[in-house]
């Protein structure tokens, strides 16, 4: 008998997977390949149900004859496995950032005379009304909150970009392209007091107040389905933390960054350049046990950020203070430093894992930016922070147009830097 081969990356089995499964099954016998978890979401999104409920699920369908896991988007390795007459796929990806693994799936083919098979993509209302609802749940606090942790146990970088308003929160959501048969893409959003404060018109120095921020929250919250941080600055009385910490926990936040300084807020890049008071071990200890105490699950991270590299207190200072913000319960450490090379910050790195090999590791590359994300995960860095790039090349573009504006005296000009009035009728969709 022929053998087909077909890969499903889906956790919703609707009527078009059934009919695609029985044509294929005319073929000959059917393999299906089954995304992991880590490889769904990074194509689609974060599965409702884990790898092993997907393959008794499919196993159970009458036209597959066998289910094997599928540990990547590419087809390769479990295409030489198989070795297939057939691969059966609906006709949507021949266009789009699947284009080149179908490609690849072709000329994989050619080595022992195989065939592409596709048959039409099911366009269903049906089927696209069950996905959204799919996605909706996944935006669910209970759903959304512990998606961070689910991350970091795929043992992979974690990638997170800066928004800070619902379009922004958009761009980070649904940016994607492939790369080496890879598809890469944003796994959660930072929400910056830096970014946030700037949007405002307002300095950097904890003068955006709580509610407002809240607000901003929400508005992401609405529109996207992953994971939030917070930069939660110094995270403000202790008195008050413990509420605030537990607000962001039932709206769905998955995790809050908080700072070792006191008083009067000032940018960490400003470093020594202008007076920073870093709080003492115990009295930051303190904060930490609060806020975890104040907490209602065990899936919100309350994560502490270094500041000794920064305010120029040395490697031993640092460390000390991890250790001691871990023993306090910190889900994670944040290390910080304004260098442009990123030396201390991998040695601080490497020390803290000879003592620490679970806690997470959290960096913002935003002055060693020319480090690559694999040399990070090498030194045991495991959430890559991309802080302010968004608002950062936003601004410049925005002001460009305005002089353009102002030089020629009419908008002509301007039309080639500006996305086409109707995309942006269309850019949000309805629901």
């Amino acid at each position: 008998m022929k053998k087909v081969y077909m890969c499903f990356g889906t956790d919703v089995i609707h009527n078009g997977h059934i009919e695609i499964l029985r044509k294929a099954a005319e073929l000959g016998e059917v393999t299906v390949g089954v995304l992991t978890d880590e490889v769904m979401a990074s194509y689609k999104r974060y599965p409702i149900i884990n790898l092993e409920q997907r393959l008794q699920i499919i196993e159970s369908i009458k036209y597959v004859s066998k289910v094997i896991v599928q540990e990547e988007l590419d087809y390769t390795n479990n295409l030489r496995k198989v070795k297939p007459d057939y691969v059966v796929h609906g006709d949507d990806w021949r266009t789009g950032y699947q284009a080149s693994i179908r490609s690849k799936v072709i000329d994989i083919l050619k080595e022992w005379d195989g065939e592409l098979v596709e048959f039409p993509y099911t366009e269903d209302n049906n089927i696209k009304c069950l996905e959204n609802t799919m996605r909706e749940r996944l935006s669910m606090p209970e759903f959304r909150r512990a998606r961070l942790r689910k991350l970091l146990k795929m043992n992979r970088t974690i990638r997170v970009l800066e928004v800070h308003s619902g379009i922004t929160g958009l761009i980070a959501e649904n940016t994607k392209l492939e790369k080496d048969g890879k598809i890469n893409e944003f796994d959660a959003m930072w929400l910056s007091s830096l970014c946030d404060s700037t949007v405002k018109g307002k300095p950097d120095i904890e003068l955006v107040d709580m509610s407002s921020r809240l607000k901003t929250i929400e508005e992401i919250l609405e529109v996207t389905t992953k994971p939030i941080i917070l930069d939660g600055d110094t995270g403000g009385l202790v008195e008050h933390f413990n509420f605030n910490i537990r607000t962001l926990e039932r709206m769905g936040v998955s995790a809050i960054i908080i700072e070792d300084k006191e008083g009067l807020k000032k940018n960490s890049l400003f470093g020594t350049e202008v007076h920073q008071d870093q709080a003492s071990i115990e009295s930051f200890c303190e904060k930490i046990r609060v806020g975890k105490a104040a907490l209602k699950t065990k899936e919100f991270m309350l994560i502490a950020r270094i500041e000794s590299l920064i305010l120029e207190k040395g490697m031993e200072d640092a460390l000390a203070r991890a250790q001691a913000y871990v023993n306090a319960g910190a889900d994670g450490i944040m290390i910080h430093s304004r260098k442009k090379e990123p030396d201390e910050i991998f040695a601080f790195c490497d020390a803290f894992r000879l003592q620490n090999k679970q806690t997470p590791i959290i960096v913002v590359p935003t002055t060693f930016n020319k480090v690559y994300e694999e040399e990070l995960y090498n030194h045991g860095i495991n959430i890559v922070i991309y802080a302010n790039q968004l608002i950062r090349s936003a601004f410049p573009a925005m002001q460009n147009t305005a002089r353009v504006i102002l030089e020629n005296e009419r908008a002509y000009e301007v039309d080639k830097l500006c996305m086409p009035v109707k995309e942006i009728l269309t850019l949000i969709k309805e629901r």
